[in-house]
């Protein structure tokens, strides 16, 4: 009698190593001088770029959302994918902006001005938070590890829509700042 042994892929790794060299990137980014090289665009375009990009996401996460709430397995796959489609996208434009434009600083004041910080750095330490988590509630989800994807995903989902519109927010709130 032979048992068959087939071994299962490890994503944690994956996971932990994206997660790190993603928050990475946008640490160094604030630290290193910026580029200043011209790219045949005017980059003050990204941030409204990356505001589009975060109402998508949010959007595809409502979507998602609604579909496994109706039972609808294919369709939560598709616009998770979406989400994570124009989560990627955010994330180059995101990281493009900032490697070559002089950080904006927030020039309200006021009750808006406190308002601003707190979305703002909600929004910054969710959005580090945010990088493991979705991409483990992804890998589970994927593996069809079922009870596992749907212990994480009751605080992935609602911390990643939280991200995806505090960033539509923050860009509002800065936008006349540009």
């Amino acid at each position: 009698m032979t048992v068959s042994t087939k071994k299962e892929f490890n994503y944690v790794p994956w996971v932990v190593g994206l997660s790190i060299a993603i928050n990475a990137i946008v640490v160094v980014l604030l630290f290193i001088p910026n580029l200043e090289s011209e790219v045949g665009f005017n980059v003050k375009v990204l941030p409204l770029l990356n505001a589009v990009l975060n109402s998508f996401t949010f959007v595809f996460l409502l979507a998602a959302l609604y579909m496994i709430l109706k039972k609808n397995v294919v369709w939560h796959k598709r616009f998770i994918f979406a989400a994570f489609t124009s989560t990627f996208l955010f994330l180059i434009s995101y990281l493009t902006y900032h490697a070559m434009a002089e950080s904006t600083s927030y020039g309200g004041d006021g009750i808006l001005q406190p308002i601003y910080y707190f979305i703002l750095i909600t929004h910054i330490v969710l959005a580090a938070v945010i990088v493991p988590l979705a991409l483990l509630t992804l890998a589970r989800g994927l593996t069809m590890k079922v009870e596992k994807h749907r212990k994480i995903a009751r605080w992935t989902m609602p911390l990643w829509l939280y991200v995806s519109l505090t960033g539509v927010l923050v860009y509002l709130m800065i936008s006349p700042y540009y």
